[in-house]
């Protein structure tokens, strides 16, 4: 209640000038006649109780056993005792509060809630039964239960609805839902203040103080007990958090092994973490089950990936209808691996339905709308965006703005509208510092219009029977040139003159595969040839990288996926043509024709291309890098 609505303000300050005023009243009213023994027993015991809280192990929640002496106060001096007991329970609960949070108003609001709670649930009881409730017969037992089970129930509802009523004002939430939430179980400790009361009540026959020395021994036993089972409870969740923290490990290691295959680094993993939390707190998703859902998910939301096949997962370019239900059974892959893990919160169905989209056109099970789990829609809109500006295998990342219209235009049909639109308030919130973002690259060039053609494996017969005429003329002078055992350079050198008359492009690298380090290096440039003679590219790798891993053919993709990021920007070349040189049944090494024009090649140079490295092939193996050549 630190910063108050002006409705909350002038509630809680009706509510502490109410309290002041029955606590005022209730002091007069004891301390004007002959003072109670009993009352200041009750007062001491109150304190005591009061100051002796015990509180349940990493949990903001404490309780005590004063609201007992409270009652007992008020059903057997009067409703004066039990209102000043009860606000100076107030006090000193509110006093053991940390410092941070015991701001004036709260304690004026804790000790009047409490006060004017008993004084009002005390007068209706005393007003039904009489100065002195009367107990003898059974009719008698039955109508002080009753009585009793009023005063409880009417001192619990206003106990807890004036609070409940202060929070919801602030809050802006229900009422209602606020009081069930949070308030609802404390029925319990107003219900066992009323049992003490009443067996005061029965032992009073004793006398009043004789049945208070008799009843003692039961709260200060039930405080031991309960001390006793909390310390061994707060042990057990030592326990459970060092198990928990080799619990999470373990997904961070089931994560990061998902990262790797995916060539997805692990910012990303975490980026989405973190923005899937604070997007769900931002849509109000009250449920701390799903929060932490949400947390696992984002981490291990790809794990079916680990079943789909290396080339298919990072091919550089659009997947064929075959490869993309091979990609599809991923999401219910990953919920099934999750269902048997035995997560104490919702994570598989997330896993399995991040891919269903808000009109149901989406997969496995064609979700549509709010049958979609909620985490999996605050996923599905927080990887999107952390996935198209990040750079992956087969496409360079683009800038913020894009990826904030991408999201704006499958608003409706892909995502759940009020998920975009939270998460682009979240965004702004981002852009104005609160998280801040590192600096993108300028804008890349529409991907979609560099969608590569990737071709299959290439057989000597089909390269034969693809090229004819004055193409056939330019390889029988290449395989004639090419008889005699020749340097890498020499052959590459071969290769670009012969080729370059029939293929669009300004640049040329061979690439040979590194035995010693798994990766390819350029052996050879030709034109304006953009890559550094020490440049190092590791099988699977940008474009070159992933042709040598696969042994497929690339055509028409964007050029700067095969460049380090910082030649990216500085280079014109728009267009690759990659061609994997296979030997031995292995990728000894790579062409790769670079143009600046998009969509420079068609199928007529993916042939050319592949019949030179078809030559090139009897006269490459695999070795170590040999010395680098520039044209």
């Amino acid at each position: 209640m630190e910063v108050l609505s002006q409705v909350a303000v002038r509630f809680v300050g009706a509510a502490i000038v109410a309290g002041a005023a029955i606590v005022a009243y209730s002091a007069w009213d004891l301390l004007t006649g002959p003072v109670n023994a009993l009352w200041i027993v009750l007062l001491v015991m109150t304190v005591v109780s009061g100051l002796a809280t015990l509180r349940i192990p990493s949990m903001p929640i404490s309780f005590s056993i004063s609201d007992t002496f409270n009652i007992v106060a008020a059903l057997l001096v009067g409703p004066s005792a039990g209102a000043v007991n009860a606000a100076v329970d107030g006090l000193v609960l509110s006093c053991r509060m940390a410092s941070t949070r015991r701001t004036p108003l709260r304690v004026l609001f804790n000790m009047a809630t409490p006060a004017i709670a008993t004084w009002l649930a005390a007068q209706v009881f005393f007003t039904f039964s009489g100065e002195r409730p009367a107990i003898d017969g059974a009719l008698g037992a039955l109508r002080l239960l009753a009585l009793l089970t009023l005063f409880g129930l009417l001192n619990f509802a206003f106990n807890t609805g004036l609070v409940a009523i202060a929070v919801g004002l602030e809050s802006g939430q229900s009422i209602v839902s606020t009081w069930k939430q949070h308030f609802s179980g404390l029925w319990v400790t107003f219900f066992g203040g009323v049992i003490a009361a009443m067996l005061m009540m029965v032992l009073s026959s004793l006398g009043t103080m004789e049945a208070l020395i008799l009843i003692m021994p039961l709260p200060l036993l039930l405080h031991v007990t309960f001390k006793h089972a909390l310390g061994r409870a707060e042990d057990r969740i030592r326990h459970l958090d060092s198990i928990n923290k080799v619990y999470f490990a373990t997904i961070e290691a089931l994560a990061q092994a998902i990262d790797a295959k995916d060539q997805v680094t692990h910012d990303h993993i975490r980026r989405v973490q973190d923005r899937a939390v604070r997007l769900a707190r931002k849509l109000d998703v009250a449920d701390e089950a799903v929060v932490q859902a949400i947390k696992a998910a984002s981490l291990l939301h790809d794990v079916g990936k680990l079943a789909v096949p290396e080339h298919i997962l990072h091919k550089p370019g659009r997947l064929n209808d075959s490869e993309f239900e091979i990609m599809k059974r991923h999401a219910a892959v990953g919920g099934d691996i999750l269902s048997v893990v035995g997560f104490p919160y919702p994570v598989a169905p997330i896993v399995r339905h991040h891919h269903e989209n808000w009109d149901g056109s989406g997969y496995p099970d064609g979700l549509a709308g709010d049958q979609i789990p909620i985490g999996a829609r605050i996923l599905m809109v927080v990887d999107c965006f952390d996935a198209l500006t990040s750079d992956r295998p087969y496409r360079p990342r683009i800038d913020d703005p894009a990826a904030l219209q991408v999201l704006s235009e499958r608003k409706g049909t892909m995502y759940d509208p009020r998920v975009v639109e939270t998460f682009l308030e979240l965004y702004e919130e981002e852009a104005a510092g609160v998280h801040a973002r590192r600096p993108p690259p300028a804008a890349l060039p529409d991907v979609s219009a560099t969608i590569p053609i990737l071709a299959g494996a290439h057989t000597p017969a089909s390269i034969t029977a693809a090229v004819d005429g004055e193409d056939l003329q330019t390889f029988y002078a290449l395989g004639r040139a090419v008889r005699e055992p020749l340097m890498v350079s020499e052959l590459a050198e071969l290769i670009w003159t012969h080729v370059s008359r029939h293929i669009p492009a300004s640049a040329f690298v061979l690439f040979v595969y590194d035995r010693h380090n798994d990766a390819i290096v350029p052996a050879y440039q030709a034109g304006n040839g953009p890559h550094r003679r020490e440049e190092m590219i590791r099988l699977g790798e940008r474009l070159s990288g992933w042709v040598a891993a696969t042994m497929n053919t690339v055509v028409n993709a964007e050029a700067r996926l095969d460049l380090e990021e910082r030649a990216r920007e500085k280079s014109a070349l728009r267009s690759a043509l990659s061609v994997p040189v296979v030997s031995n049944g292995r990728a000894a090494g790579v062409l790769t024709f670079y143009a600046e024009p998009i969509r420079a090649f068609d199928e007529r140079h993916r042939r050319i291309a592949e019949a030179a490295a078809h030559v090139a092939a009897g006269h490459l193996i695999p070795v170590l890098a040999p010395a680098f050549t520039r044209a």
